[in-house]
Parts: structure tokens; sequence; C-alpha cells
């Protein structure tokens, strides 16, 4: 089912949110002192290709503390914004409430990068 969720993501708009999040990371690492973040919404970007079966762990330390808030100023409330404001749209139909979940997943990542660990789901049958 993951496999069928995530083609179906791709094709209705994940494609273009990965796309959103590798300019991002391309903008960040312009500079060698923004790589650290660049490196976030690379990872972002890999998630959003295909959300569906991964889940965010969150975690850290002091330093992914700091390197939170610099990155809640400037890139994470507006990305996590769009991410509530799209997964709020999708959830007004029933065929998209699966989508609209996984949008609400990337907003909560897009607040605190920094220290989260994506984890694969695996599923015994």
């Amino acid at each position: 089912m993951t496999l069928i969720g995530n083609f179906l993501w791709l094709v209705f708009g994940g494609f273009l949110s990965a796309f959103a999040w590798f300019l991002e990371g391309l903008l960040w690492s312009i500079t060698i002192v923004g790589i650290p973040w660049g490196r976030q919404c690379f990872k972002f970007a890999k998630l959003t290709l295909a959300p569906f079966g991964k889940e965010v762990v969150p975690g850290g330390g002091a330093p992914s503390l700091i390197a939170n808030v610099v990155w809640l100023l400037i890139s994470g409330i507006p990305m996590a914004m769009s991410h509530i404001l799209t997964g709020l749209l999708l959830c007004l139909t029933i065929v998209g409430i699966p989508f609209g979940r996984q949008h609400f997943k990337l907003a909560s990542l897009a607040l605190m990068p920094f220290g989260s660990k994506i984890m694969t789901l695996r599923r015994i049958v």
C-alpha cells in the first residue's frame, strides 16, 4: 500500500513539494555557514519524495536546539505553514485525507528538523 500511496503522492504534488525543499536547500548552501541547514532541506526533499511508510522520531540536544531556533526564525515557520495549509485543503475531501496527514507530518518536521530521525516502518506480515 505504501508503494501506491507514494506513487499517487508524487503525481499529485509530492514532486513539487520535494522540488521546493531542494531549492531551499540550494539557497541555504550558498554560504559555508548555511550548509548544515541546507543538508536538512535535502533530507526533507528526500522524505517528501516518498513519505508513506516513514515516521519522524524527534530527538537531539543543546546544539540541535540552537540550530532549530535559527531554522525556525528563517525557514521553519513559512515552510510549516505551507504544509499545514496544504494539509488542511487536502483534508476537505475523503480521498485527500491520507495526503493531508503526510503534509502534517512534514509540517511537524519543518518546525524542528535538527536532531529528528526519519525511520522506515517495517510491517510484519
